[in-house]
């Protein structure tokens, strides 16, 4: 279990499966808040709304998927029929064969149409990337839809993740590449190596690019951190093995809290690996986790876990290691997401935001 420490966590909310107050026993001088902003049930609201000039919230919910702004008001919420890519700022839903894609902006309305595509979109950090059918080719597209660069691969694409100015690619044949704002790579591919199957299970980079985080291998997997050290070279900093035979799909990885920590999903459990101090604990959980928080921000990491009878929990941690709240819940899905102290959650077809703070 989760090292827990007693401490006052509420709930104030009408949220559907949550409709309750969390209180512990202890007090403590400062009390931790969530308040419940507003709550949404998806399949009786409209397909279209108002647009919005704040901040929008991508989400995907059983076989819904749309956005909602800071007042609830849900931007766009459709029914999920074909393969979608979803971001903050692009959406795009097509075949798995398109004759046609259309990329979609939510804010503006406006539409990028790309013919005859050579791949299927995705989005990071406000930018349009294509991966080919086969995942060995990753491209760049401005907001015309013209190819800006393309890169190509010996292996299939296992992980990508973005900053503003960089790219950081994993492939199947356990190599990674870190580009360029043009698609030029920045250092010749590296191996990690050290497990009998090499490949690239996750791969994270830091807002200022300067810190890479990976899990690699199957067969003595292992969490690796490198760290930049001049002229486009980078170095293993920190790496250790992890406990069981590890998975074999891509796993959930986060920088967190401003960058100072790096989560990461691992059999059994969650890894935190703080930054400042080189070192790494283990938090072993009951259950399979479903979402986490890449934010991190205020000490707080929020998760979900989902048990094979349909139980879910909502769980907090005080960073590091302390469990704050644990929350349980009926749905056959989740979501989760973040936004400094703005809290989205979903279960089944209902869509809820909360406001953290300090009492």
């Amino acid at each position: 279990m989760i090292k827990g420490k007693k401490i006052y966590f509420i709930i104030l909310a009408a949220f559907a499966f949550m409709a309750y107050m969390l209180l512990a026993a202890q007090p403590i001088p400062q009390e931790i808040i969530l308040t419940n902003s507003w709550l949404k049930r998806l399949e009786t609201e409209p397909e279209e709304g108002a647009a919005s000039r704040g901040p929008l919230i991508p989400f995907v919910l059983g076989n819904r998927f749309g956005y909602a702004d800071d007042n609830g008001n849900l931007i766009l919420n459709r029914v999920r029929e074909k393969t979608i890519s979803l971001s903050t700022g692009y959406w795009a839903e097509y075949d798995p064969v398109p004759a046609y894609i259309t990329i979609h902006d939510p804010r503006s309305g406006t539409d990028i149409s790309l013919e005859a595509p050579w791949g299927y979109p995705f989005f990071l950090k406000s930018r349009i990337f294509i991966i080919s059918k086969d995942q060995t080719t990753l491209g760049e597209l401005d907001t015309s839809g013209a190819l800006l660069w393309k890169y190509d691969y010996e292996a299939p694409l296992t992980c990508i993740d973005a900053t503003e100015n960089y790219v950081l690619t994993g492939t199947l044949d356990g190599m990674i590449d870190l580009l360029d704002r043009r698609g030029r790579a920045l250092f010749p591919s590296y191996a990690p190596g050290a497990s009998e199957i090499p490949v690239i299970l996750g791969c994270r980079i830091s807002s200022d690019g300067s810190k890479l985080a990976l899990v690699s291998g199957i067969d003595k997997q292992r969490f690796l951190f490198l760290e930049w050290y001049g002229e486009n070279d980078y170095r293993v900093t920190y790496h250790e093995f992890l406990a069981g035979e590890g998975f074999r799909r891509e796993v959930r990885m986060a920088f967190i809290d401003n960058d100072s920590r790096v989560v990461f999903e691992q059999e059994g459990g969650l890894g935190i690996y703080d930054i400042h101090s080189r070192s790494s604990i283990a938090l072993p959980l009951s259950d399979k986790l479903e979402a986490l928080d890449e934010d991190g921000g205020e000490g707080l990491f929020f998760f979900i876990t989902g048990a094979k009878n349909g139980e879910k929990r909502l769980i907090a941690l005080k960073l590091p290691d302390t469990e704050i709240l644990n929350v349980p819940f009926k749905s056959e899905t989740s979501f989760l997401a973040r936004q400094g102290k703005k809290l989205f959650i979903g279960g089944g077809m209902t869509l809820a935001s909360f406001v953290l703070d300090k009492k």
